[in-house]
């Protein structure tokens, strides 16, 4: 006796080299893996979900988000980055309760199931209120405390002790849905010394490093003034890349950097609505993924995003190629689904990404039975352009129900958004002091 059994549905294996698709199969879990992916099974199950014909796919997978800014969405929006940033943004993250951060992490993850994502890698602050928040939401994540010394020496014992403390404390729990990552926050904002200790760590302690890279161009000059070569290069130098490393954005990237990244197998995670609002600039995907680097998705924080819609994420990611390099056929949609899923689940090390036999029970259903999704003739187009995250109508992670038929099993949905509208309108409060 089986878990569960999901029948009925058109089922997108997304499997490395063997892009197999079953028209009406059959997916059967247990203790949270898939077991077998068919077009029958003779196993019974505790549970058995009807897909009424939807898509079958793999969780999404967000590799870049702020949770807890969800509290932000909104706020301060259409300003040039350093006066929205020295302006807004961090004297409102100043004032952010551990409070505040749970409240905006779980608006965070319930947006997230609703919309299809199974798994989101973290950088913030009061990160033990985004893992307590994981853990109680049922999401998967990889989770870091972003640390930013400013060549000081004494911050930068204590930020490291902190990150230490909370890669011991939650790397492996909630059932192993949650993993610790290192997250120093930037080359520019963290110094070298910094950055040689955290690679050190991160090291001993066997867990991944979360880091932005190259997001602007402002960035980019900064370090060439600072130590005479770009972000890259000075990682480079000082060994901090390999291939357990997470780099967001890299927007300002040489064909050196790429050949840099792919042969030092760095994870890229790119984030296209943040870089595209924020006026930071095109990363190359078509080129990175040319030179064989693994290129992911994320969504950024929802103050440089407004939501954590990794559909949205997909679709502008595939039009932003096709656009900047004049190439319709740039990041075609099967390339960038597989940016979405296969790639950002070898990202952040899960055995994820796939609906295939030994693999996580991380599974989505996607609702067809839609008139902008109709009529059929290919799923991955179907989801890359004509879908969005209000088209998913069940979210599995781990093996269990978070969301069936559009309904939220997991948490009180109309609780969790009125707690973080309060816990908004008194950060606003708190602010105008």
């Amino acid at each position: 006796m089986a878990d569960m059994i999901i029948k009925n549905g058109h089922i997108l294996t997304m499997e490395p080299g063997k892009e197999r698709e079953f028209s009406n199969g059959v997916v059967v879990i247990d203790e949270g893996i898939i077991t077998s992916v068919g077009e029958k099974t003779n196993e019974s199950a505790d549970i058995v979900v009807d897909a009424h014909g939807g898509i079958v796919m793999p969780g999404l997978v967000n590799t870049h988000a702020h949770a807890a800014m969800t509290l932000f969405r909104g706020y301060a929006d259409d300003l040039p980055l350093s006066q929205w940033l020295q302006e807004h943004i961090w004297p409102a993250e100043a004032k952010l309760t551990e409070s505040d951060i749970y409240k905006g992490s779980m608006l965070a993850s319930l947006e997230m199931i609703k919309s299809g994502t199974t798994c989101f890698s973290d950088m913030y602050i009061h990160e033990d209120e985004t893992a307590k928040a994981v853990e109680k939401a049922g999401i998967r994540a990889a989770l870091s405390y972003g640390m930013i010394d400013f060549g000081n020496k004494d911050k930068a014992d204590a930020e490291l002790n902190e990150g230490s403390r909370f890669v011991q404390k939650w790397h492996g729990k909630a059932d192993g849905r949650i993993t610790a990552m290192y997250g120093p926050h930037a080359p520019n904002t963290c110094s070298r010394e910094f950055l040689v200790r955290v690679r050190d760590k991160a090291r001993e302690d066997g867990v991944k490093v979360h880091i932005h890279v190259l997001e602007t161009e402002a960035e980019l000059k900064e370090m060439k003034e600072k130590y005479g070569m770009c972000s890259i290069h000075m990682l480079n130098n000082i060994g901090f890349f390999d291939s357990d490393v997470v780099a967001a954005h890299c927007v300002w990237l040489s064909d050196g950097d790429i050949k840099i990244l792919a042969e030092r197998g760095v994870n890229i995670s790119h984030n296209p609505v943040s870089n595209m609002k924020l006026a930071s600039g095109i990363a190359p995907v078509a080129k990175l993924l040319q030179s064989g680097a693994n290129v992911c998705l994320g969504t950024d924080g929802c103050a440089s995003n407004n939501n954590l819609d990794m559909f949205e994420e997909m679709k502008v990611a595939a039009l932003l190629q096709k656009v900047s390099t004049m190439d319709p056929t740039a990041l075609p949609a099967k390339e960038v689904l597989k940016m979405a899923t296969v790639n950002g689940a070898k990202a952040l090390g899960i055995k994820g990404g796939t609906v295939s036999k030994g693999a996580l029970a991380d599974i989505i259903i996607v609702d067809r039975n839609k008139a902008h999704m109709k009529p059929f003739y290919d799923a991955a187009s179907h989801l890359v352009y004509s879908a969005n995250g209000q088209d998913v109508m069940t979210n599995i992670v781990n093996g269990k129900l978070l969301m069936q038929d559009y309904e939220v099993l997991c948490m009180d949905e109309m609780k969790i958004i009125e707690q973080a509208s309060v816990a908004a309108e008194n950060l606003i409060q708190r602010l105008d002091e």
